[in-house]
């Protein structure tokens, strides 16, 4: 079964249960936003809001909100799919088990993109950029976007579909500078496809169009978000995920149109233009800030008769992404492993907002002729995950050697750190990677797309044994006097707010002094914080305040520590400065007015009662 629309699937949910109507009059401003939130929570349905108020079209949200309703929709294709991607990644398994794969080849040589004439449903009708829902999700957003589009670029040297990028990439519809109707903002991170098609299209001094699909079958946002394979279309893995092909023609103005998307806008990106966009509320729980992004003149907004307009919410982890990032890893979890020698598992900790931290396993086969393990060849790997695509984001690294535990998961936050601070050597076991790129939306480093990272590597026995709680004779000097352990071996410590980069190292010297005969071998870390309570609430605290308000190069202290020849240590704790910075982003934050609203719809009687 494939969806041939995106109104195909959403009555298939609601037959079976796993989609509400919102039939009564709700604002995009705030909250539809609120309202799918709350929903998203409770793990409720996918929502259909009938009647948005300021524009005719209705929109459709959280349809990926729970891996097990992405799998009900997916349900005839995902194991085959699934196949194929491993196939990719190992295609000698065609050779050896020819008759078992032989079903798989046929589905990817019928996911190829079907050319079809101009009329198709996209082409029912015309409207304009502020006639479309203008959903605002954040009170602090700089204007409505495009939360669920699938951005379509071609490469200028080598045109056509084949070799075109599907991503996604958020839409700023209006706000700020942009000329309503006439002018959008295209918001795009370091590593994707689109940079480069840009980017060749500057070369040759040629506009850069741009068709932007929103709606459509379910396959295509999933194939926009997905990191294939290298030589993998977008376009044949959303045909192949859909059972499917991907439909597609050109419009009189040379733009790709996606016959099945319920709404297609195209335009021109020239070189070197922009405007600023933003803010915006982002998926690390905070607001990317406003920046200059390319200028999209928009051409033309096609829609198809009966169109939905798609859109999701993103914030704090866990939301609607993370389930996104739960049926990749369905997907292509035995992939990335085979693409880099020695790795056996990688996680990109969704709850500290996924780039900020990935924990990692590999093998330290490099001595074992010596008893005493060392990291070695996990440093390698490690070398090799921050050079790969989307993984060369990473802000923190954690890797240990599988052989010290078979057993250890990557997706146990608490197992896996706990391992990890049990063996860390402290005054070997950090690399750091100073003065490059970090993720676009991460705010704790030096500017825009620049910080530093942090490899810590660990491999061999257990060195220590964790505290669980600090003994009774156990001290701090102020201001230091309000800590909380979170987990065995780390302490949450709530100092003073930062003022500036400089009010540290007076913090640090009083640290060292006070335990400067103290034997702190049992809790190798300490977290400085604003609110020691929040971070030791529980372990998604913790990670989240630590990995997005910290930048490795210039938060990572420790008691005695040292360089010697240039390598970084210390000999007492390590300690992580995740105080919130002047420079960086603010928190999101809901407004209570819509809150209130939100509540009276979850009342008896109310719109959300069964549901939240």
């Amino acid at each position: 079964m494939g969806y041939p629309s995106l109104q195909a699937c959403i009555a298939d949910l609601e037959k079976n249960g796993r989609l509400i109507r919102i039939s009564e009059e709700v604002d995009p401003h705030l909250q539809m936003a609120a309202i799918h939130l709350r929903v998203f929570e409770h793990e409720g349905p996918a929502i259909l809001f009938e009647n948005v108020k300021g524009s005719k079209f209705p929109a459709v949200s959280n349809l990926f909100g729970t891996l097990d309703r992405s799998k009900f929709i997916f349900r005839d294709t995902l194991d085959k799919i699934k196949t194929l991607v491993d196939l990719k990644s190992d295609p000698i398994k065609a050779i050896k088990h020819p008759f078992k794969y032989a079903n798989v080849g046929l589905t990817a040589l019928s996911a190829l993109p079907m050319k079809t004439g101009r009329n198709s449903p996209i082409n029912f009708g015309r409207t304009q950029i502020h006639e479309l829902p203008q959903i605002v999700n954040w009170p602090n957003d700089g204007g409505p976007f495009v939360t669920m589009p699938q951005v379509y670029t071609e490469d200028a040297d080598k045109p056509g579909i084949m070799n075109a990028n599907l991503g996604m990439y958020r839409i700023q519809m209006a706000g700020n500078d942009y000329v309503l109707d006439k002018e959008i903002g295209l918001h795009y991170q370091l590593h994707r496809g689109i940079g480069v098609h840009q980017t060749k299209a500057n070369a040759k001094g040629q506009p850069l169009k741009v068709s932007i699909f929103v709606g459509g079958p379910p396959s295509h946002p999933v194939a926009a978000v997905m990191p294939l394979p290298e030589g993998l279309s977008e376009m044949t893995f959303a045909g192949a995920l859909g059972n499917r092909r991907f439909r597609y023609f050109y419009d009189a103005e040379g733009f790709c149109i996606s016959a099945d998307a319920d709404f297609v806008i195209t335009g021109t990106v020239m070189p070197h233009e922009n405007k600023p966009e933003g803010p915006f509320g982002d998926h690390l729980g905070y607001y990317s800030l406003k920046h200059p992004f390319p200028l999209m003149k928009v051409h033309n907004v096609y829609h198809r008769k009966d169109a939905i307009w798609s859109f999701t919410v993103v914030g704090r982890p866990p939301q609607e992404d993370t389930s996104f990032g739960a049926l990749i890893h369905e997907i292509t979890g035995s992939a990335i492993p085979k693409e880099i020698p020695g790795l056996h598992a990688v996680n990109a900790v969704d709850a500290a907002g996924v780039h900020p931290l990935l924990f990692a396993i590999g093998s330290e086969r490099y001595t074992p002729y010596i008893k005493e393990r060392k990291p070695q060849e996990i440093l390698t790997i490690a070398n090799h995950i921050l050079g790969k695509s989307q993984l060369s984001l990473a802000k923190y690294l954690f890797i240990a050697a599988k052989e010290d535990d078979p057993a250890l998961s990557v997706n146990d936050i608490g197992g896996f750190l706990k391992h990890v601070l049990q063996r860390i050597d402290l005054t070997r076991d950090l690399h750091f990677y100073t003065k490059t790129t970090i993720d676009t939306l991460d705010y704790s480093g030096s500017g825009l797309n620049s910080g530093s990272k942090v490899a810590v590597t660990v491999a061999g026995d257990i060195k220590r044994e964790l505290w669980t709680e600090l003994p009774a004779n156990f001290t701090m000097p102020r201001p230091f006097d309000v800590f909380k352990m979170v987990m065995p071996g780390v302490l949450a410590v709530e100092i003073p707010k930062s003022i500036n980069s400089k009010d540290i190292g007076d913090l640090i010297t009083i640290l060292d002094d006070h335990f400067a005969d103290t034997d702190l071998n049992s809790l190798p870390l300490m977290v400085l914080c604003d609110d020691a309570g929040f971070v030791a609430q529980n372990l998604d605290n913790f990670v989240w305040v630590t990995f997005t308000r910290s930048n490795p190069s210039h938060d990572i202290y420790g008691l005695h520590s040292f360089t010697e020849h240039k390598h970084w240590g210390c000999k007492g704790s390590l300690i992580i400065d995740a105080r919130i910075k002047p420079h960086h982003a603010p928190v999101l934050e809901k407004d209570p007015a819509v809150e209130k609203l939100v509540d009276k719809m979850g009342e008896k009687g109310g719109a959300l009662y069964n549901v939240i």
